[in-house]
């Protein structure tokens, strides 16, 4: 086991892949990775999976099956992901049974309904049947639309992965309709241990876009904030994920068996060559917190990767300090995480094309 991973999960970060395909499954490698590498949950998204039918053909036979049972594209799509979401849940279920949070395995309803409340709730719902294991999490974007979505999953029983969360502000919104989705469960008589949720708060995009503005501006206050921006945000998030968890409206729902909706960092690859490889995982750890990382991040962690520590609690008053300054620099903060939440929607819909592009033409071999 890599000494380095191991003391970041001693730290208390719970380390999560972020990937997964049927070969990882079939091969041993994800168990491998439970056993050897301290991963205990895996994230996934279409372009994950487009990515893992297009290079495998492990996928092959099922898809030949399928089409001559008539399946449409949309259900191919969906008898594949759900089997290996199924799969791994399976394969990280004692993980789940030893451990509180952890052992979890997500997948996310179809981009395209992202700007759809109940289309979205009606995915989750289908979802969530489908795989039908408890340490399961349907991952729902945090759009103004997707919240009372999340609400209503919750509501239900469903385990929930809140993604594509870039600002504090939303981020507030997605505490409390978790929040309000446990008080409808409890209400409703659903056993509130049973439900789980993590809020995905993406990190390496704030940099790129905020880095991006601040070269164009070209000054020296602005250029030397390069870089600053998308780990300060995380530190805010986490700032007001202490506030929830401290606050009166919370303390019943704990009482009652509630789950904390952990704060879950993603898009941790770095992408500016100039920053340590490592930037979003050394610089973001603390305690209960998730880490959903591609194996290249997992990798570079395990060979060079520092823990130095909590880095978050307590750098409220720092990290906003970081925004005042980007503000005074001539950032508008408001438009930045506009644009993140609408591109990163575009990126969301575009990688299930991509997908549904790849079962196309899997689908149009395995008809031949």
């Amino acid at each position: 086991m890599s000494d380095r991973l191991k003391a970041l999960a001693d730290a208390g970060v719970s380390i999560w892949l972020d990937d997964l395909s049927r070969e990882r499954i079939e091969t041993g490698n994800l168990a491998d990775l439970v056993k050897e590498s301290s991963v205990v949950g895996v994230t996934t998204n279409p372009t994950i999976f487009a990515a893992a039918i297009a290079n495998g053909e492990r996928y092959d036979d099922q898809v030949a099956q399928l089409v001559a049972g008539g399946a449409d594209v949309d259900k191919v799509i969906f008898e594949l992901t759900t089997e290996d979401v199924r799969n791994a849940c399976d394969i990280l279920a004692p993980v789940a049974e030893a451990t509180k949070d952890d052992g979890r395995v997500s997948i996310e309803v179809e981009p395209t309904l992202a700007n759809d409340t109940d289309a979205t709730i009606a995915s989750a719902k289908a979802l969530w049947a489908a795989v039908d294991r408890p340490n399961a999490l349907i991952k729902i974007p945090a759009t103004l639309e997707g919240l009372p979505a999340i609400t209503a999953a919750i509501a239900t029983g469903i385990s929930v992965n809140v993604t594509l969360i870039f600002s504090v502000e939303r981020y507030r919104a997605v505490m409390d309709a978790y929040l309000t989705g446990l008080e409808q469960a409890k209400e409703a008589g659903i056993d509130l241990s049973t439900i789980r949720s993590v809020a995905s708060f993406f990190v390496s995009r704030v940099d790129t876009e905020i880095d991006a503005r601040l070269e164009k501006i070209g000054s020296d206050e602005a250029l030397a904030l390069r870089g600053k921006a998308a780990v300060a945000n995380a530190r805010l998030a986490y700032a007001a994920f202490e506030e929830v968890i401290a606050s009166e409206r919370w303390q019943p729902l704990a009482a009652a068996g509630a789950n904390a909706q952990r704060p879950l960092w993603a898009s941790t690859g770095v992408k500016n060559p100039a920053y340590s490889d490592t930037l979003y995982v050394t610089d973001l750890v603390v305690a209960d917190t998730v880490n959903t990382m591609p194996e290249k991040t997992l990798q570079a962690f395990a060979d060079h990767g520092e823990v130095h520590g909590d880095q978050v609690s307590g750098k409220g008053a720092e990290a906003q300090q970081v925004f005042d300054q980007l503000v005074a620099a001539g950032i508008d903060v408001d438009d930045v995480f506009l644009t993140l939440e609408t591109e990163g929607v575009d990126k969301f819909k575009a990688s299930w094309t991509e997908l549904l592009d790849t079962v196309k033409g899997q689908m149009e071999k395995a008809g031949a």
